[in-house]
């Protein structure tokens, strides 16, 4: 098992600004779970505590970005996106700052903790935002690369990070395009977009698939929005259908995005594996992906009856 997205985030602030970006971050007083303790301990002066106080964060954060730096944030996603929404909307997104929230403790992998820290519904509160531009890396390696492709873009930005370790999908060289999925594995009886832990999902759904004679394409959509309409449409008028997954809500997330894409341009049948409509329980990582239906299995099941009803 590989490193979880959330290892990446204070590492990749302290090659930054060793690189000469201009990065401070704020936290909510939980650096250590977030990994931003690692950019404070390098570089104590650019980095800001303002307590169990998220709202004053996401204020502190543009303060900072209005006096030039490049501002990240961190927190758990439930507090960063939920709590406070009222100053990302209105301080962040509406005077376009370059303030960067990158909370870790996304979706139902957060485990025991329950579904009061399970965030479900980020991604939908973010990408309604005008401006907003959501990155969900599916590895590691990705996510060091959306974290500097953020840094490096004017204006804000929503990277979600995990809590659990995930198997490596990209090489330590990778870099990330902002608004460009990734085509990871050609197929044509069915598409499989996924984004974050679920594209590790969606690869060994293709090899289930592959074994029953069903050739799966399987493409990263690592760009929630801007989203890459062309690949996602080439990929569907190629299969004729798409399974989307995603560890978060089937309202508001990667599937509402990619449903929204083929209605306007190639309408073809679709199944959205995530989260329907419930909020998260406790349970180790592992089980509440089957608890949720978020398995490879879960995949592979969906795209074979979507391929009997296209057949």
């Amino acid at each position: 098992m590989g490193k979880a997205t959330r290892a990446a985030f204070g590492e990749t602030l302290v090659e930054l600004v060793g690189e000469g970006v201009d990065v401070v971050a704020v936290e909510a007083d939980l650096s250590k779970s977030t990994t931003t303790s690692t950019f404070a301990g390098v570089f104590p002066n650019r980095f800001f505590n303002v307590g169990i106080a998220e709202q004053n964060m996401i204020d502190v954060a543009a303060g900072l970005a209005v006096t030039g730096k490049v501002a990240f944030t961190g927190s758990f996603a439930v507090f960063a996106t939920g709590r406070a929404y009222d100053q990302v909307r209105n301080t962040v997104c509406y005077s376009d700052l370059d303030v960067k929230l990158a909370p870790t403790h996304s979706g139902v992998t957060v485990g025991p903790d329950g579904g009061s820290h399970q965030m479900l519904e980020d991604i939908g509160l973010m990408r309604g935002l005008p401006g907003m531009r959501v990155l969900v890396p599916a590895d590691f390696n990705s996510a060091k690369a959306a974290l500097r492709t953020a840094a490096m873009t004017p204006g804000p930005f929503y990277v979600r990070l995990g809590r659990v370790g995930v198997e490596d999908v990209y090489p330590a060289d990778t870099t990330f395009e902002l608004g460009r999925a990734h085509v990871l594995r050609e197929g044509r009886d069915v598409t499989l977009a996924a984004c974050g832990l679920m594209v590790g999902q969606a690869l060994k759904a293709a090899d289930i698939l592959a074994d029953k004679g069903i050739m799966a394409e399987v493409i990263d959509v690592a760009t929630i929005k801007p989203i890459d309409a062309e690949t996602i449409v080439a990929s569907a008028r190629k299969t004729g259908a798409v399974v989307t997954c995603e560890e978060h809500s089937i309202i508001g997330g990667l599937g509402s995005a990619v449903a929204e894409v083929l209605s306007e341009n190639t309408p073809v049948p679709m199944r959205r594996i995530g989260v329907r409509d419930v909020f998260g329980t406790s349970g180790e990582p592992t089980e509440l992906l089957e608890h949720f239906g978020l398995t490879a299995g879960d995949i592979a099941l969906a795209a074979r009856e979507l391929c009997a009803v296209t057949a």
